[in-house]
Protein backbone atom coordinates (compact mmCIF):
# COMPACT_ATOMS: atom_id res chain seq x y z
CA UNK A 1 0.00 0.00 0.00
CA UNK A 2 1.38 3.69 -0.48
CA UNK A 3 0.70 6.19 1.28
CA UNK A 4 2.17 9.16 0.84
CA UNK A 5 2.60 12.65 3.60
CA UNK A 6 3.20 16.03 2.10
CA UNK A 7 4.78 18.15 5.08
CA UNK A 8 5.35 22.37 5.52
CA UNK A 9 8.25 20.98 6.74
CA UNK A 10 10.07 17.58 6.24
CA UNK A 11 12.59 16.88 8.80
CA UNK A 12 14.80 13.43 7.85
CA UNK A 13 16.28 13.18 11.12
CA UNK A 14 20.03 13.70 9.91
CA UNK A 15 20.57 16.78 7.62
CA UNK A 16 19.16 19.93 7.21
CA UNK A 17 15.13 20.40 7.10
CA UNK A 18 13.39 20.58 4.04
CA UNK A 19 10.43 22.87 2.82
CA UNK A 20 7.40 21.64 1.32
CA UNK A 21 8.60 18.02 1.42
CA UNK A 22 7.17 14.99 0.88
CA UNK A 23 7.41 11.30 2.43
CA UNK A 24 6.30 8.09 -0.02
CA UNK A 25 5.72 5.21 2.02
CA UNK A 26 5.55 1.29 -0.09
CA UNK A 27 4.48 -1.19 2.57
CA UNK A 28 7.14 -1.29 5.06
CA UNK A 29 10.00 1.21 3.24
CA UNK A 30 10.59 4.53 2.59
CA UNK A 31 10.68 4.99 -1.33
CA UNK A 32 10.58 8.79 -1.60
CA UNK A 33 11.68 11.74 1.13
CA UNK A 34 12.84 14.82 -0.12
CA UNK A 35 11.27 18.06 -1.48
CA UNK A 36 7.63 17.72 -2.87
CA UNK A 37 8.89 19.56 -6.51
CA UNK A 38 11.27 16.23 -6.70
CA UNK A 39 8.22 13.24 -5.55
CA UNK A 40 7.19 10.83 -8.33
CA UNK A 41 3.14 11.16 -8.72
CA UNK A 42 0.98 9.38 -6.95
CA UNK A 43 -2.13 9.70 -9.03
CA UNK A 44 -4.11 7.61 -7.26
CA UNK A 45 -3.40 7.79 -3.45
CA UNK A 46 -5.16 11.00 -1.21
CA UNK A 47 -2.22 12.47 0.27
CA UNK A 48 -1.85 13.34 4.05
CA UNK A 49 -1.27 16.78 4.59
CA UNK A 50 0.29 17.89 8.03
CA UNK A 51 2.71 20.67 9.04
CA UNK A 52 5.61 18.77 10.43
CA UNK A 53 7.11 15.53 9.58
CA UNK A 54 9.56 13.49 11.17
CA UNK A 55 11.46 10.20 11.82
CA UNK A 56 9.88 8.05 14.55
CA UNK A 57 11.45 8.70 17.96
CA UNK A 58 13.95 6.54 19.37
CA UNK A 59 13.70 5.51 22.95
CA UNK A 60 17.36 3.91 23.46
CA UNK A 61 16.34 3.60 27.40
CA UNK A 62 12.69 1.95 28.28
CA UNK A 63 11.63 -0.39 30.38
CA UNK A 64 8.04 -2.45 29.84
CA UNK A 65 7.76 -4.07 33.71
CA UNK A 66 3.93 -3.12 33.97
CA UNK A 67 4.12 -2.18 37.31
CA UNK A 68 1.78 -0.44 39.11
CA UNK A 69 3.99 1.67 41.86
CA UNK A 70 7.56 3.12 41.66
CA UNK A 71 8.89 0.14 44.29
CA UNK A 72 10.41 -2.34 41.60
CA UNK A 73 10.11 -4.85 43.69
CA UNK A 74 6.49 -5.69 42.89
CA UNK A 75 7.18 -7.80 40.25
CA UNK A 76 8.17 -10.34 42.44
CA UNK A 77 4.47 -10.64 44.32
CA UNK A 78 2.59 -10.13 41.04
CA UNK A 79 2.15 -12.84 37.92
CA UNK A 80 3.98 -12.16 34.78
CA UNK A 81 0.75 -12.71 32.96
CA UNK A 82 -0.66 -9.57 34.61
CA UNK A 83 2.39 -7.08 34.31
CA UNK A 84 2.20 -8.34 30.70
CA UNK A 85 -1.25 -7.06 30.12
CA UNK A 86 -0.35 -4.00 31.67
CA UNK A 87 2.75 -3.23 29.54
CA UNK A 88 1.44 -3.96 26.27
CA UNK A 89 -1.13 -0.99 27.27
CA UNK A 90 2.38 1.12 28.15
CA UNK A 91 4.11 0.08 24.73
CA UNK A 92 0.95 0.82 23.43
CA UNK A 93 0.69 4.56 24.92
CA UNK A 94 4.38 5.10 24.25
CA UNK A 95 3.88 4.34 20.23
CA UNK A 96 1.41 7.12 20.83
CA UNK A 97 3.91 9.94 22.44
CA UNK A 98 5.67 8.87 18.86
CA UNK A 99 7.90 6.85 19.63
CA UNK A 100 7.80 3.67 16.94
CA UNK A 101 11.35 2.01 18.12
CA UNK A 102 12.20 1.40 21.57
CA UNK A 103 15.72 -0.22 22.60
CA UNK A 104 14.09 -2.06 25.92
CA UNK A 105 16.97 -2.57 28.18
CA UNK A 106 15.69 -5.50 31.09
CA UNK A 107 11.47 -6.09 31.05
CA UNK A 108 8.87 -7.72 29.41
CA UNK A 109 9.59 -6.60 25.71
CA UNK A 110 11.24 -9.91 24.37
CA UNK A 111 8.10 -11.58 25.58
CA UNK A 112 5.76 -9.63 23.49
CA UNK A 113 7.10 -8.16 21.26
CA UNK A 114 5.90 -11.20 18.99
CA UNK A 115 2.79 -10.01 19.80
CA UNK A 116 3.20 -6.23 18.83
CA UNK A 117 4.91 -7.55 15.74
CA UNK A 118 1.61 -10.03 14.48
CA UNK A 119 -0.37 -6.62 15.25
CA UNK A 120 -2.34 -8.67 18.60
CA UNK A 121 -1.38 -5.63 20.72
CA UNK A 122 0.08 -2.01 19.82
CA UNK A 123 3.58 -1.11 19.99
CA UNK A 124 6.65 0.30 19.27
CA UNK A 125 9.61 -1.72 17.11
CA UNK A 126 10.86 -3.70 20.66
CA UNK A 127 15.01 -4.50 20.57
CA UNK A 128 14.89 -6.27 23.65
CA UNK A 129 17.86 -7.21 26.22
CA UNK A 130 15.95 -10.02 28.00
CA UNK A 131 17.02 -9.92 31.99
CA UNK A 132 19.84 -7.32 33.30
CA UNK A 133 22.89 -8.84 34.21
CA UNK A 134 23.74 -8.43 37.60
CA UNK A 135 26.57 -9.62 40.20
CA UNK A 136 25.29 -10.74 43.82
CA UNK A 137 24.57 -7.44 45.62
CA UNK A 138 24.56 -5.44 42.57
CA UNK A 139 21.94 -2.85 41.31
CA UNK A 140 19.87 -5.70 39.38
CA UNK A 141 19.84 -7.79 42.39
CA UNK A 142 16.40 -8.05 44.79
CA UNK A 143 18.56 -7.10 48.34
CA UNK A 144 15.81 -7.35 50.42
CA UNK A 145 14.47 -10.86 49.62
CA UNK A 146 16.63 -14.25 49.48
CA UNK A 147 19.16 -15.02 47.02
CA UNK A 148 17.86 -18.28 46.32
CA UNK A 149 14.27 -16.70 45.49
CA UNK A 150 15.62 -14.34 43.30
CA UNK A 151 17.77 -16.38 41.29
CA UNK A 152 14.73 -18.69 40.93
CA UNK A 153 11.92 -15.93 40.32
CA UNK A 154 10.84 -16.01 36.89
CA UNK A 155 9.54 -12.42 37.05
CA UNK A 156 12.57 -10.90 38.52
CA UNK A 157 14.79 -8.42 36.17
CA UNK A 158 17.81 -9.53 36.67
CA UNK A 159 20.11 -12.63 35.72
CA UNK A 160 23.03 -12.78 38.88
CA UNK A 161 26.24 -14.17 37.65
CA UNK A 162 29.36 -14.39 39.13
CA UNK A 163 32.86 -14.75 37.55
CA UNK A 164 33.66 -15.34 34.03
CA UNK A 165 31.80 -18.80 33.33
CA UNK A 166 28.77 -17.60 35.40
CA UNK A 167 28.72 -14.11 33.18
CA UNK A 168 29.67 -16.17 30.35
CA UNK A 169 26.40 -18.70 30.82
CA UNK A 170 24.20 -15.44 31.74
CA UNK A 171 24.80 -13.53 28.36
CA UNK A 172 24.14 -16.96 26.55
CA UNK A 173 20.78 -17.21 28.07
CA UNK A 174 19.61 -13.90 26.87
CA UNK A 175 21.17 -14.81 23.38
CA UNK A 176 19.11 -17.96 23.97
CA UNK A 177 16.01 -15.82 23.89
CA UNK A 178 16.58 -13.73 21.07
CA UNK A 179 17.67 -10.78 22.77
CA UNK A 180 19.26 -7.55 20.22
CA UNK A 181 20.99 -5.97 23.06
CA UNK A 182 22.86 -6.95 26.35
CA UNK A 183 22.62 -4.87 29.49
CA UNK A 184 24.85 -5.33 32.68
CA UNK A 185 25.08 -2.82 35.77
CA UNK A 186 28.46 -2.12 35.96
CA UNK A 187 27.60 0.34 39.06
CA UNK A 188 25.13 0.62 41.55
CA UNK A 189 22.40 2.45 41.30
CA UNK A 190 19.81 4.53 42.69
CA UNK A 191 16.12 2.71 42.36
CA UNK A 192 18.50 -0.38 44.76
CA UNK A 193 18.01 -0.61 48.14
CA UNK A 194 21.48 -1.49 49.12
CA UNK A 195 24.70 -0.43 46.77
CA UNK A 196 25.67 2.45 46.39
CA UNK A 197 25.86 4.41 42.85
CA UNK A 198 29.44 5.47 42.53
CA UNK A 199 30.70 2.15 43.58
CA UNK A 200 31.45 -0.45 40.34
CA UNK A 201 30.22 -3.59 39.77
CA UNK A 202 31.92 -6.72 37.77
CA UNK A 203 35.42 -6.80 37.62
CA UNK A 204 37.60 -5.96 34.20
CA UNK A 205 38.00 -9.68 33.54
CA UNK A 206 33.88 -10.21 33.94
CA UNK A 207 33.24 -7.31 32.16
CA UNK A 208 35.55 -8.57 28.99
CA UNK A 209 34.48 -11.40 28.91
CA UNK A 210 30.88 -10.31 28.31
CA UNK A 211 31.72 -7.78 25.95
CA UNK A 212 33.46 -10.82 23.78
CA UNK A 213 30.68 -13.38 24.26
CA UNK A 214 28.11 -10.73 23.37
CA UNK A 215 30.25 -9.68 20.09
CA UNK A 216 30.55 -13.31 19.26
CA UNK A 217 27.23 -12.85 17.86
CA UNK A 218 27.37 -9.53 16.87
CA UNK A 219 25.35 -8.01 19.98
CA UNK A 220 26.76 -4.54 21.53
CA UNK A 221 26.61 -4.53 25.46
CA UNK A 222 24.87 -1.31 27.16
CA UNK A 223 26.26 -0.47 30.54
CA UNK A 224 24.53 1.06 33.34
CA UNK A 225 26.90 3.12 34.79
CA UNK A 226 26.42 6.27 37.51
CA UNK A 227 29.96 6.44 39.22
CA UNK A 228 32.88 6.76 37.49
CA UNK A 229 34.95 4.16 38.19
CA UNK A 230 32.51 2.48 36.38
CA UNK A 231 31.94 4.55 33.45
CA UNK A 232 35.83 4.35 33.02
CA UNK A 233 35.58 0.30 33.61
CA UNK A 234 32.90 -0.13 30.78
CA UNK A 235 34.68 1.93 28.09
CA UNK A 236 37.78 0.45 28.69
CA UNK A 237 36.34 -3.09 28.41
CA UNK A 238 34.66 -2.33 25.20
CA UNK A 239 31.10 -1.68 26.10
CA UNK A 240 29.44 0.26 23.23
CA UNK A 241 26.59 1.90 25.51
CA UNK A 242 26.76 3.80 28.74
CA UNK A 243 23.72 4.47 30.38
CA UNK A 244 23.38 7.23 32.76
CA UNK A 245 26.70 8.21 33.42
CA UNK A 246 26.41 10.53 36.07
CA UNK A 247 29.38 10.90 37.06
CA UNK A 248 31.31 11.68 33.64
CA UNK A 249 34.26 13.37 33.62
CA UNK A 250 36.06 15.30 30.24
CA UNK A 251 38.66 12.79 30.38
CA UNK A 252 36.42 9.69 30.09
CA UNK A 253 34.28 11.53 27.94
CA UNK A 254 37.05 12.58 25.28
CA UNK A 255 37.67 8.58 25.30
CA UNK A 256 34.57 7.74 24.72
CA UNK A 257 34.20 10.19 21.63
CA UNK A 258 37.79 8.36 20.33
CA UNK A 259 36.79 4.90 20.85
CA UNK A 260 32.51 5.86 19.42
CA UNK A 261 31.03 4.47 22.62
CA UNK A 262 27.34 6.21 23.06
CA UNK A 263 25.59 8.00 25.86
CA UNK A 264 22.40 7.46 26.65
CA UNK A 265 21.98 10.03 29.60
CA UNK A 266 18.50 9.15 30.11
CA UNK A 267 17.44 13.05 32.10
CA UNK A 268 13.87 12.25 31.72
CA UNK A 269 14.11 9.82 34.77
CA UNK A 270 16.46 11.86 36.89
CA UNK A 271 13.30 14.76 36.81
CA UNK A 272 10.80 12.36 37.60
CA UNK A 273 12.45 10.62 40.08
CA UNK A 274 13.21 13.85 42.38
CA UNK A 275 9.15 14.79 41.99
CA UNK A 276 8.03 11.57 43.57
CA UNK A 277 9.23 11.74 47.10
CA UNK A 278 6.21 10.78 48.06
CA UNK A 279 5.83 7.35 45.97
CA UNK A 280 9.49 6.35 46.22
CA UNK A 281 11.39 4.11 48.62
CA UNK A 282 13.20 6.61 50.73
CA UNK A 283 16.20 4.85 50.01
CA UNK A 284 15.99 5.60 46.14
CA UNK A 285 14.66 9.21 46.78
CA UNK A 286 17.86 10.25 48.64
CA UNK A 287 20.02 8.54 45.96
CA UNK A 288 18.45 10.52 43.08
CA UNK A 289 19.16 13.26 45.27
CA UNK A 290 22.72 12.62 45.35
CA UNK A 291 23.66 12.33 41.54
CA UNK A 292 20.94 14.84 39.97
CA UNK A 293 23.26 17.63 39.98
CA UNK A 294 26.18 15.58 38.75
CA UNK A 295 23.68 13.82 35.98
CA UNK A 296 23.39 17.24 34.93
CA UNK A 297 26.80 18.27 34.21
CA UNK A 298 27.54 14.87 32.73
CA UNK A 299 25.03 15.33 30.01
CA UNK A 300 26.97 19.02 29.51
CA UNK A 301 30.36 17.33 29.53
CA UNK A 302 29.07 14.48 26.40
CA UNK A 303 28.11 17.50 24.65
CA UNK A 304 31.17 19.84 25.28
CA UNK A 305 33.32 16.53 24.31
CA UNK A 306 31.42 15.56 21.04
CA UNK A 307 29.96 11.94 22.86
CA UNK A 308 27.64 10.67 20.43
CA UNK A 309 24.47 10.71 22.46
CA UNK A 310 21.34 8.84 21.77
CA UNK A 311 18.19 9.51 23.50
CA UNK A 312 16.32 7.35 26.02
CA UNK A 313 14.35 7.93 29.11
CA UNK A 314 14.70 5.24 31.30
CA UNK A 315 10.82 5.31 31.61
CA UNK A 316 9.09 2.48 34.36
CA UNK A 317 7.12 4.16 35.93
CA UNK A 318 3.33 4.13 35.65
CA UNK A 319 1.62 7.10 33.77
CA UNK A 320 5.12 8.53 32.39
CA UNK A 321 4.55 6.40 29.08
CA UNK A 322 3.60 8.51 26.13
CA UNK A 323 6.02 11.13 26.90
CA UNK A 324 8.95 10.50 25.76
CA UNK A 325 9.62 13.10 23.76
CA UNK A 326 10.43 15.06 26.79
CA UNK A 327 13.66 13.97 26.88
CA UNK A 328 14.87 16.22 23.31
CA UNK A 329 14.04 18.84 25.82
CA UNK A 330 16.63 18.00 28.41
CA UNK A 331 18.85 17.73 25.29
CA UNK A 332 18.52 20.60 24.61
CA UNK A 333 19.00 22.46 28.17
CA UNK A 334 21.95 20.39 28.50
CA UNK A 335 23.55 22.04 25.13
CA UNK A 336 22.34 20.48 21.79
CA UNK A 337 20.75 22.72 18.87
CA UNK A 338 17.11 21.75 18.25
CA UNK A 339 18.04 19.37 15.41
CA UNK A 340 20.77 17.47 16.93
CA UNK A 341 18.57 16.56 19.73
CA UNK A 342 16.17 15.06 17.13
CA UNK A 343 18.91 13.68 15.53
CA UNK A 344 19.96 12.03 18.65
CA UNK A 345 16.25 10.38 19.02
CA UNK A 346 16.06 9.66 15.22
CA UNK A 347 18.92 8.75 13.61
CA UNK A 348 21.29 7.86 16.84
CA UNK A 349 18.64 5.48 18.21
CA UNK A 350 19.35 2.41 15.81
CA UNK A 351 23.03 2.79 16.23
CA UNK A 352 23.12 1.91 19.54
CA UNK A 353 22.36 -1.94 18.13
CA UNK A 354 25.62 -2.07 15.76
CA UNK A 355 24.96 -5.02 13.62
CA UNK A 356 21.69 -5.18 14.52
CA UNK A 357 20.32 -1.97 13.72
CA UNK A 358 17.54 -1.48 11.60
CA UNK A 359 17.75 1.16 8.82
CA UNK A 360 15.42 3.23 10.62
CA UNK A 361 15.36 6.43 12.34
CA UNK A 362 15.51 8.50 8.86
CA UNK A 363 13.60 9.57 6.31
CA UNK A 364 15.46 8.28 3.63
CA UNK A 365 14.60 5.85 0.95
CA UNK A 366 15.25 2.57 1.74
CA UNK A 367 14.62 3.40 5.64
CA UNK A 368 11.80 1.72 7.34
CA UNK A 369 8.53 3.09 7.19
CA UNK A 370 8.61 5.09 10.70
CA UNK A 371 7.09 8.52 10.15
CA UNK A 372 5.40 11.25 12.75
CA UNK A 373 3.59 14.30 12.62
CA UNK A 374 3.71 17.17 14.85
CA UNK A 375 1.32 19.86 15.16
CA UNK A 376 4.31 22.28 16.63
CA UNK A 377 7.55 23.23 15.30
CA UNK A 378 10.66 21.56 17.09
CA UNK A 379 12.56 23.55 16.30
CA UNK A 380 11.90 26.33 18.42
CA UNK A 381 13.62 26.18 21.65
CA UNK A 382 9.78 26.49 23.56
CA UNK A 383 8.93 23.48 21.33
CA UNK A 384 6.33 20.98 23.53
CA UNK A 385 7.73 17.85 23.82
CA UNK A 386 6.83 15.11 25.54
CA UNK A 387 2.99 15.55 25.40
CA UNK A 388 1.45 12.84 23.49
CA UNK A 389 -1.52 14.78 21.88
CA UNK A 390 1.03 17.10 19.97
CA UNK A 391 2.00 14.28 18.26
CA UNK A 392 -0.99 14.12 15.70
CA UNK A 393 -0.46 10.90 13.55
CA UNK A 394 2.51 8.06 13.62
CA UNK A 395 3.07 5.37 10.88
CA UNK A 396 4.97 2.59 12.35
CA UNK A 397 6.08 -0.01 9.16
CA UNK A 398 3.79 2.00 6.60
CA UNK A 399 0.58 1.81 8.50
CA UNK A 400 -1.19 4.04 9.85
CA UNK A 401 -1.32 4.03 14.11
CA UNK A 402 -2.66 7.18 14.88
CA UNK A 403 -4.48 9.79 13.26
CA UNK A 404 -6.49 13.21 15.03
CA UNK A 405 -9.39 11.76 15.91
CA UNK A 406 -7.47 8.68 17.90
CA UNK A 407 -6.30 11.61 19.99
CA UNK A 408 -6.81 10.64 23.72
Amino acid sequence: MTVRIDADLLIPGRGEPVENGTVILEGRTIAFAGPASDAPPTPDVIPTEVPIAMPGLWDSHIHFFGLTTTDIHSTLHTTVAERAVRAAADAADTLDGGVTSVREVGGLGLDFAAAINDGSVRGPNIYGAGRILSTTAGHADGHSFDLDFIESSDGWLGEICDGVPSCLKAVRKQLRKNATVIKICASGGVMSEIDHPIHPQFSGDELRAIVEEAGRADRYVAAHTHGLPGIKAAVEAGCQTIEHGSYLDDETAALMAERGTIYVPTRFIVDQLLKMEASLPRYAYEKGLVIADHHSRAMKTAIANGVTIAMGTDIFTPGSYGQSGAEVRFLQEAGMTPLEAIEASTANGPLTLGPQAPRSGRLREGYDSDVIALDFNPLEASAPWGDPDRVTHVWKSGKQEKQPECRK
